[in-house]
């Protein structure tokens, strides 16, 4: 039978790259299978809801490429039927009121276990498990009840999801076995590091797939980068396309030792991704990232610089540093600008004609053997003065682009400021 799994995350904010790593671990698993993946929003504790988090979940994962099956469920909509649940138990002297609450009865003696899908055989003694309230003193049932009933309902018969819920696990294989329901496979995925060694924090680092979108990470790279935090296809293997992810994901291959978020890696697999991209479609993602992002720049110059930067950064949020100097005016530092060498370069670069890449080259290179410099040492002031910047993508290819007014206009300006 194939597999039926879900991922059913608390909106209580935005979407945390460890949901999202457990979100891939499950759409992997039934695509590779040919099961169904589905989402479920575990709303009880609505005290803590977010207004914007059940929708910011599902944009999250759209922009990820992780599509579910069927509609999204909320589990407060199930709430009746958890109620009729807990009073059949209670009715059947398997759990009892207290306080106006709900307790389910658990064994003293003995212990729970399960085959774990990536742990292997786990054993829990049960005199561990307290009796668990399953519906609060309000009618709300808690996770550890609700949970289970929705697995259930929604016939889901593999749950994979983080190693923090392996204590809830008795709890939820004892109350299924009481509802006289069967019982899922569990699987308890690896932990997920910062570069520090402690779990990965809000106060340290991006953690949201909106703070990776927003420094202009693609989907692509990412969801490459997160199938292999405790996953692996061999020891050699890293790129590997969405489709090959699907093809090659099977649940012996998860490690259950924690993965370091390396962000460096990250950042070099984006890169790859970006660089591989056709000309055309890298210009459609940059113009859409900076949309995003609230740039209003001309989207024909942006089009243009796209192949000047396109092998030359990492995250598309490097561009407006990196390429800014097209859209805005620059300030150089006086202490990079020789007065000299932007005389010269201002009467050189008026002649040229055409204003091409090609032959502002020519031109510069005359310059830098007329004054009897090193390239590097002429260009270095021309750069500063036209880009601002020490660092910036192909001198030559920005005058260009800048065009020959803009250029001469900021030779000019800079010549007053190194004198």
């Amino acid at each position: 039978m194939a597999p039926v799994v879900r991922f059913a995350p608390s909106p209580t904010g935005f979407l945390h790259i460890g949901g999202v790593h457990t979100a891939l671990f499950n759409w992997l698993y039934a695509r590779h299978e040919g099961g169904q993946f589905r989402l479920r929003i575990e709303n009880t504790d609505t005290g803590r809801e977010v207004a914007e988090a059940t929708e910011q979940i599902q944009d999250s994962l759209r922009w990820l490429g992780l599509d579910w099956d069927g509609e999204v469920t909320f589990q407060l909509d199930r709430m009746e039927h958890c109620r009729v649940e807990a009073q059949r138990l209670v009715a059947e002297g398997k759990a009892y009121e207290d306080e106006g609450a709900i307790r389910m009865r658990m064994p003293d003696e003995g212990t729970t276990s399960w085959e774990d899908l990536i742990r292997g055989h786990i054993e829990y003694p049960n005199e561990k498990l307290e009796d668990v309230v399953i519906l609060r003193a309000d009618g709300r049932p808690t996770y550890n009840f609700a949970s289970p009933i929705e697995d259930w309902l929604d016939g889901i018969t593999h749950v994979l999801r983080a190693e923090e819920h392996i204590p809830n696990t008795p709890k939820q294989i004892q109350i299924l076995q009481a509802l006289g329901a069967p019982l899922p496979e569990y699987g308890h995925l690896n932990q997920i590091l910062g570069e520090d060694g402690k779990k990965l924090s809000k106060r340290t680092s991006a953690v949201s797939v909106e703070d990776f979108r927003a420094q202009g990470y693609i989907p692509e790279a990412l969801v490459n980068f997160l199938a292999l935090l405790g996953w692996s296809y061999d020891d050699k293997t890293t790129v590997m396309s969405r489709g090959e992810l699907v093809e090659r994901f099977t649940l012996d291959r998860v490690g259950a030792s924690p993965a370091v978020f390396d962000f460096q890696k990250l950042e070099w697999l984006n890169g790859v991704y970006l660089r591989e991209l056709p000309p055309e479609e890298y210009a459609d993602r940059l113009i859409a990232f900076l949309r995003e992002q609230g740039y209003e720049w001309d989207e024909e110059l942006v089009r243009r610089a796209g192949p000047l930067v396109q092998e030359k950064i990492a995250t598309l949020g490097e561009f407006p540093e990196f390429a800014g100097f097209l859209f805005s005016d620059v300030e150089p530092d006086p202490a990079l600008l020789d007065a000299r060498v932007l005389e010269e370069a201002e009467g050189a670069l008026a002649d040229v004609e055409p204003f091409t890449t090609e032959a502002v080259e020519e031109a510069l290179r005359g310059l830098a053997e007329r004054l009897e410099l090193k390239p590097r040492e002429a260009f270095q002031p021309i750069r500063v003065a036209v880009t601002g910047s020490k660092i910036s993508p192909g001198l030559f290819e920005s005058i260009e682009l800048l065009g020959r007014e803009s250029t001469l206009e900021r030779i000019r300006r800079a010549q007053a400021v190194a004198a």
